[in-house]
């Protein structure tokens, strides 16, 4: 449809971040639908489910190039309001079927509207815990009361807790000082108490049960990532995970990646305070799932670790980030935080729950990196490690016992299938994995929700429910770097055309070829193609992660590392040997790469049940060395270099050890061949 602002406007729905033009007039769930968004509705358009609810976005949106004004969307209507007069909508809540396109819109699917919900991969890793947690219960014998003796109730808690169990200096919040009272006396003065005392001594009473409790206490390990956010229940008593859950942060509909945000902020007064609020929201969501899930009531859960970027730790905590969208990249504090956890919006738990979060290592090395440093522990190894948290703004550290360092990189969210064409969040019927015939340069895939390749019997039978929808991060890698070892895309990373390729797989598209990889539009499916464009923002991607990887090995001096952790949503997913043939990550034997799984994740929880674990990680950052690739001259080098596919001029033995890769070259004609290959993103 051609661009008629009398008569059309442009609707942008994230995280999918499918967008179009749609007659004005048009229901949300409608538009929805003509663009293939995955917008839930059991109702048929009654107003009834509540099946569609989306977020509306206002304000200015630099990234998507439009301003939203507060007309976008029709007035509420009578549905709606009967709606949220009986059961109730979310503030800024607005249903689908109801709500109407006025003009210029970014719409928010929240994670319960999704027919495709978010396959969380940041499960927890199984690990043995060390447990010293900062919460623990205390049977204590009261004195009662006398007459002769003005002491307070809680002064003589107090003096039981130490006399009985040598811990002084207690404190306690008014809550708890309302509710004492009543459970001694209902206790005939023996109380069971639950006591946080973290690792610098401080205690403080969260709460009491009347007799003897003999039940376990609960806590939270929350990895408050910029796409994902990823919790664990863990039982405070031996470690062991209970729940384990997640969902999108809403904050996406305010930029993908961090500099989005931190750019909204700047144009949009007050939007900060919007995504401080979107993000605390989604925290008590995701903390009342996991109670639901793991059975156990909100009041047990005492504790929360929660680890982040640098730009989620300021929105959380209600900061201003701006400072951390230019140089020097300011932080606001970089030392651990002990909070209440209602200081931080976090009331779907105990009501004096304590919260910790770990320190920053620097302006764009977070929390996230701190625990991934301390799940991973390279200072204590003699051989020398690179871990790689990918991301949207990947976090990487190198080193060993004599010495550790630090850098960010600007990845951006195509890793995660974010400006793809065809890209999707992992859920099912998301391509996952794919493999491409060298000879027949035919394509074979699996999706997330099957174990079963396409060319199996009973693939359309296992995928009938959820299609084939599109693809995902792990997709994309495995993708390009199968087009890479089949001849398809050359080094420079240009596709083929249909006669340089021998397969009419490869289309054209104008100037530039695409590779189709599936095609349902006959049964009203979608088109999945990998197309020049997305070929360019991989390469954008996986140049900045090798870049900053280099930066640390000029750093240490080192030409070559004994071994690669791949960390993240994406380590226990990436293969190996496709990241190592799309030059994400430097060369070594695939045998020395290994998934840590979310160890971002680990190490909160590590952190969550042991307060040596706190103090560990807080002395462990203070000495690791931080490199800004933002200012770094060589930056630009290694990004340029790292374009080619694997790369322009680093040789990658090991992977010709097991890989032969064509040697074909498409820039025959000069058809796509800059695109902005060789520009630097910016950081996000």
């Amino acid at each position: 449809m051609t661009k008629d602002a009398a008569t059309d406007a442009l609707v942008i729905f994230t995280p999918s971040g499918k967008r179009g033009r749609v007659a004005l007039g048009t229901p949300v769930l409608t538009a929805a639908r003509q663009l293939g968004v995955d917008l839930d509705s059991v109702c048929g358009g009654r107003g009834i489910c509540s099946k569609c609810q989306i977020a509306p976005g206002y304000g200015e949106f630099a990234k998507h190039g439009v301003t939203v004004s507060a007309d976008a969307l029709s007035p509420v209507n009578a549905v709606e309001e009967r709606y949220d007069r009986v059961r109730g909508l979310k503030p800024g809540r607005r249903l689908g079927c109801q709500a109407c396109i006025m003009g210029d819109v970014v719409l928010d699917v929240p994670p319960e509207s999704q027919v495709h919900r978010q396959v969380i991969r940041k499960s927890a890793a199984e690990r043995v815990m060390a447990m010293d947690p900062a919460t623990r219960l205390y049977y204590v014998e009261v004195a009662e009361p006398d007459m002769h003796d003005p002491t307070g109730d809680f002064q003589r808690l107090a003096a039981a807790l130490e006399n009985q169990w040598q811990i002084s200096g207690i404190s306690a919040d008014l809550k708890v000082l309302r509710e004492l009272q009543k459970g001694l006396r209902k206790g005939d003065w023996k109380v069971t108490l639950a006591v946080h005392r973290d690792q610098t001594g401080r205690t403080r009473l969260i709460d009491l049960w009347p007799g003897f409790r003999d039940a376990p206490l609960y806590g939270l390990a929350i990895d408050l990532g910029s796409t994902t956010i990823a919790g664990h229940l863990v039982d405070l008593t031996d470690g062991r995970v209970l729940a384990s859950s997640g969902l999108m942060n809403p904050q996406i509909r305010f930029g993908e990646d961090l500099m989005s945000r931190v750019s909204y902020v700047m144009m949009n007064p007050g939007g900060d305070v919007q995504m401080t609020a979107a993000a605390r929201d989604a925290l008590n969501t995701l903390a009342e799932a996991l109670a639901i899930e793991g059975g156990v009531t909100a009041r047990d859960i005492v504790e929360a670790v929660i680890v982040c970027n640098p730009v989620m730790h300021h929105l959380l905590l209600g900061i201003d980030p701006v400072e951390l969208g230019q140089a020097p990249f300011a932080l606001a504090s970089s030392d651990s935080l002990h909070l209440a956890c209602t200081e931080i919006g976090m009331t779907a738990l105990n009501a004096s729950a304590r919260s910790y979060i770990l320190p920053l290592i620097a302006g764009h090395v977070g929390a996230d990196c701190a625990a991934v440093a301390l799940s991973e522990a390279p200072e204590t190894r003699k051989d020398l490690s690179l871990i790689v948290d990918v991301g949207t703004n990947a976090e990487i550290l190198l080193g060993n016992s004599s010495r550790v360092l630090a850098c960010s990189s600007p990845t951006g969210p195509a890793f995660e299938g974010a400006q793809i064409s065809a890209g999707q969040r992992a859920a099912p019927g998301a391509i996952e994995r794919i493999e491409i015939d060298p000879v027949t340069k035919e394509p074979r895939f699996r999706v997330i929700g099957s174990d079963l390749w396409s060319d199996e019997p009973g693939f359309a039978e296992a995928v009938a429910a959820s299609g084939i929808t599109g693809i995902c991060g792990s997709g994309i890698i495995e993708a390009v770097a199968e087009m890479r070892m089949a001849g398809l895309l050359d080094g420079s990373g240009l596709i083929g055309g249909p006669d340089q390729t021998g397969t009419a797989r490869t289309e054209p598209t104008g100037r530039t070829f695409a590779y189709l990889i599936h095609d349902a539009t006959a049964s009203g499916g979608p088109r999945i193609t990998v197309t020049q464009g997305d070929i360019r923002a991989i390469q954008l991607a996986k140049s900045a992660l090798y870049a900053g990887a280099r930066l640390l090995m000029d750093e240490m001096g080192v030409e070559t590392v004994d071994r690669v952790v791949l960390a993240g949503a994406f380590g226990a997913h990436i293969s190996p040997k496709h990241a190592m043939v799309l030059g994400m990550i430097p060369d070594v034997p695939l045998d020395k790469v290994t998934s840590a799984g979310n160890a971002a994740g680990t190490g909160a929880r590590m952190a969550l049940c042991s307060v040596a674990a706190r103090a560990a990680i807080e002395a462990q950052v203070r000495r690791i060395s931080k490199i800004e690739t933002a200012i770094a001259p060589r930056f630009q080098e290694h990004f340029v270099a790292a374009n080619a596919i694997p790369h322009a001029t680093d040789p990658f033995p090991e992977l010709a050890r097991i890989v032969t890769l064509p040697d074909v070259s498409f820039n025959t004609n000069g058809a796509g061949g800059g695109d902005g290959a060789g520009r630097r993103r910016r950081r996000g």
